[in-house]
């Protein structure tokens, strides 16, 4: 059944979350609660007593959501459809000729 759901306990920073996930999404919910876990205790390293927990929160979300933007940008294949569109256009006009 493809739309059954896995209940599973993440471990997040220092929460436990009960999760209902799609059972073929199970390792990215695990590999992302690892990836905040990861990040949030690298800023915490850095600025535990500096910063409140609500702006290190914060400073963590900012940096994994640039990581995302930036993939996400670097995947963006828009531009080569359109070049695709353009050479298609001048090889169906070439080939007519």
């Amino acid at each position: 059944m493809a739309d059954e759901k896995l209940h599973i306990k993440l471990h997040v920073y220092d929460t436990d979350l009960p999760v209902n996930v799609p059972r073929e999404d199970e390792a990215y919910y695990r590999s992302a609660s690892k990836l905040i876990t990861k990040v949030v205790n690298t800023y915490s390293s850095y600025f535990k007593g500096k910063k409140s927990e609500k702006e290190i929160l914060y400073m963590a979300m900012l940096d994994i959501t640039l990581r995302y933007e930036k993939e996400e940008a670097r995947n963006d294949t828009e531009p080569f459809n359109d070049i695709l569109l353009k050479l298609t256009a001048e090889i169906e006009e070439t080939l007519k000729k």
